[in-house]
């Protein structure tokens, strides 16, 4: 015993390299002590030798504790046959805390320096590395590799003893062909599938829009044909009634007067009415019918007077398609532009031109008469309502005239698709 030596401590544990694990037993523990001539005497012994129970627990044995920074790893076990014997173990498989037995130092056996002491026991162990090593390769480029270890011992000298394995890195799968081949696929397809949609919504709602467009038509025929076949009818019977009431020598005088006004204001309506019929008709939204409208109103409204009639008329296309209001405007300005000749103008020939020309359609009535000063006369002559409903269908309305040289009107517009068919 070392010099200021008083207490015999025993103590198991598997405190140590932390990554050993495994379980440690330890069994017929007996220290003694040499005493001269009064031979060897026991110090210490397992707490087992002189026990007979057969209960096993981890409770202490009398005089004994376990410890450490886990103690529930030190544990009491059983071995052999008839009769099984009893024994301290240390089962530890964390390699971060250890558990260990150990006597109590306020009962553990007095020593003096000096003292010389056998330690006695039978073991059995089964211990390993809990803890493993690594090697990490980052960056490594596509390709085999050989991954080799070479044993070492305590030293650090080699022991010959040598291991390796095949490693293979594979490339990046974004890096492969079948990646770039199933991707380009993948894309091809998406854009595809994308176009075909959009096509599909735009005939889908390009559909829903003729079938508007075709049922407005529908009724806009309707209406038409219930004008012309049923007002028409009457206001031109109502006509006829007052003609031949007018003719009537047994009406007085005045009353065949009335009849006459009435007679030309049923054949006035009945022109009207037939302008309304052919505005709201959708067989006449076209370019063709406008211009043979146009000519034929042009003619109609200068039969009764003395002014010459000249058109100018670049074949139309029927395939244009423009709207009704789009006809009604032009019409009503040409109409105002042609009472405005007869009433002012003092003219004796109008000349009437039509073209259409990438889009743009242009109308000029052009008279030889007394002509005006544009800027004196900016709200006479039906001007201002010419000008305001080509605003409103999105043209332009231009007046060239000078005293003693006529006067032109022209009308300009340029019909795009989205007013076809409106």
């Amino acid at each position: 015993m070392p010099p200021q030596a008083t207490r015999l401590l025993i103590v198991i544990s598997s405190a140590g390299p932390p990554e050993t694990v495994g379980i440690y037993v330890v069994a017929n523990l007996v220290v003694t002590k040499s005493s001269g001539n009064l031979g060897n005497i026991v110090l210490l012994q397992s707490p087992f030798e002189n026990e007979h129970s057969d209960r096993v627990n981890d409770d202490p044995p009398a005089g004994w504790m376990h410890d450490g920074t886990r103690p529930s790893i030190a544990k009491i076990v059983k071995f052999g046959q008839e009769p099984q014997n009893k024994a301290f173990a240390v089962e530890d498989e964390d390699p971060t805390s250890h558990g260990e037995w150990h006597n109590i130092l306020e009962s553990a056996p007095a020593v003096t320096p000096g003292d010389r002491l056998v330690v006695e026991w039978n073991e059995m162990y089964s211990m390993g590395s809990g803890n493993y090593h690594e090697a990490t390769y980052v960056g490594l480029s596509a390709g085999h590799y050989k991954f080799s270890v070479r044993g070492l011992d305590v030293m650090g000298m080699l022991t010959g003893v040598e291991a390796s394995v095949n490693v293979f890195v594979p490339q990046p799968f974004w890096k492969t062909p079948w990646f770039w081949s199933v991707a380009v696929v993948a894309i091809t397809a998406m854009i595809i599938g994308i176009s075909r949609y959009f096509v599909w919504h735009r005939m889908r709602r390009e559909m829903v829009r003729l079938k508007q467009q075709r049922a407005l038509e529908q009724e806009r025929l309707r209406i038409a044909h219930d004008i012309h076949d049923d007002l028409g009818a009457r206001i031109t019977q109502i006509s006829l009634l007052s003609a031949m009431s007018q003719e009537n020598s047994a009406f007085p005088e005045k009353a065949r007067a009335d009849f006459d006004k009435v007679s030309k204001m049923s054949r006035e309506l009945v022109s009207a009415l037939y302008e309304t019929v052919w505005a709201v008709n959708p067989e006449n939204d076209n370019l063709e019918a406008l211009g043979n409208y146009l000519c034929q109103m042009v003619k109609q409204l200068c039969e009764r007077t003395p002014l010459r009639c000249r058109f100018h008329v670049q074949d139309l296309p029927h395939e244009v398609q423009v709207s009704s209001q789009t006809r009604h405007n032009i019409s009503m300005a040409v109409k105002e532009a042609v009472h405005n000749i007869i009433k002012h103008a003092k003219a004796s020939e109008v000349t009437i031109r039509m073209a259409f020309m990438d889009g743009l359609l242009d109308v000029s009535v052009h008279d030889d008469g007394s002509g005006f000063q544009p800027a004196d006369n900016v709200s006479g002559n039906g001007l201002s309502n010419m000008k305001q409903r080509l605003q409103n269908i999105g043209g332009s309305c231009f007046v060239e005239s000078q005293p003693g040289q006529g006067t032109t009107i022209r009308l300009r517009l340029r019909i795009r698709p989205s007013m076809q068919g409106a």
